[in-house]
């Protein structure tokens, strides 16, 4: 095994060691927390070899960087995510390359994955993105369009609307994310208490920074990049 091969496998080690000690934390367990490996702007032989190690999901943020990495990934059994803001006109390809997207934050976007999935004969799982940072650039629905939001998705016959997804603005100290992290999860707990306790058990926040207090704060899903890849652009 090769020094950088032997340090991604640290990596992930590290990452599963913090990701258990936090759910200790949180009287959890961490099989409850699924790691989602980022893996935009790294190599197909890093996915590989984070696969070889267990790591059964991964995320993208681009459609076309997931289909420059298709061929080389093709063969592994694994749940791909689309964690970045997808265009319309990206629908149908999404569709076809992600198990999962995870940041839908209007109706018309989920209409035209609807669409696109009755024509692929698919059902994509879905995730609606709230905005929990402030800034005006920053994607997501605001906390007044979720439920109506939800609501309009639910009905939509070829999509499976299964939670929410978040992410907070950065901070230095982490800890300074807990209330981001915690309004998110009370936003899940009232809209299960609407459409009843099984709805929406998923609940994706936290990234390499600062996963541990999403874990605190209830996440269920956790997007990793740097902790395991390293600094992006490196072979």
């Amino acid at each position: 095994m090769s020094a950088k091969s032997a340090a991604l496998i640290e990596n992930l080690e590290r990452v599963r060691e913090r990701i258990s000690l936090a759910a200790q934390r949180a009287g959890r367990r961490a099989e409850e927390i699924t790691l989602i490996a980022v893996s935009k702007t790294h190599s197909a032989g890093k996915i590989q070899q984070l696969y070889e190690a267990g790591v059964r999901h991964f995320g993208e943020n681009r459609v076309q960087e997931r289909e420059s990495k298709l061929s080389s990934t093709a063969r592994l059994q694994a749940d791909w995510h689309m964690i970045g803001h997808l265009q319309k006109n990206k629908a149908a390809r999404a569709v076809q390359l992600f198990t999962s997207i995870d940041s839908v934050d209007n109706l018309a976007l989920a209409e035209r994955l609807d669409r696109a999935a009755a024509e692929s004969a698919s059902r994509p799982r879905l995730l609606i993105e709230v905005k929990l940072d402030p800034e005006p650039a920053k994607s997501g629905v605001t906390a007044e369009e979720l439920l109506p939001l939800v609501a309009a998705v639910s009905r939509l016959p070829h999509l499976e609307l299964r939670g929410l997804m978040g992410i907070p603005p950065y901070f230095d100290d982490p800890e300074e994310a807990r209330p981001y992290f915690r309004r998110l999860r009370e936003s899940s707990d009232a809209l299960r208490a609407e459409m009843g306790p099984d709805a929406l058990p998923a609940l994706s926040m936290g990234m390499s920074h600062d996963f541990e207090i999403a874990i605190e704060e209830g996440a269920t899903e956790i997007r990793v990049g740097t902790a395991l890849f390293g600094v992006r652009g490196e072979p």
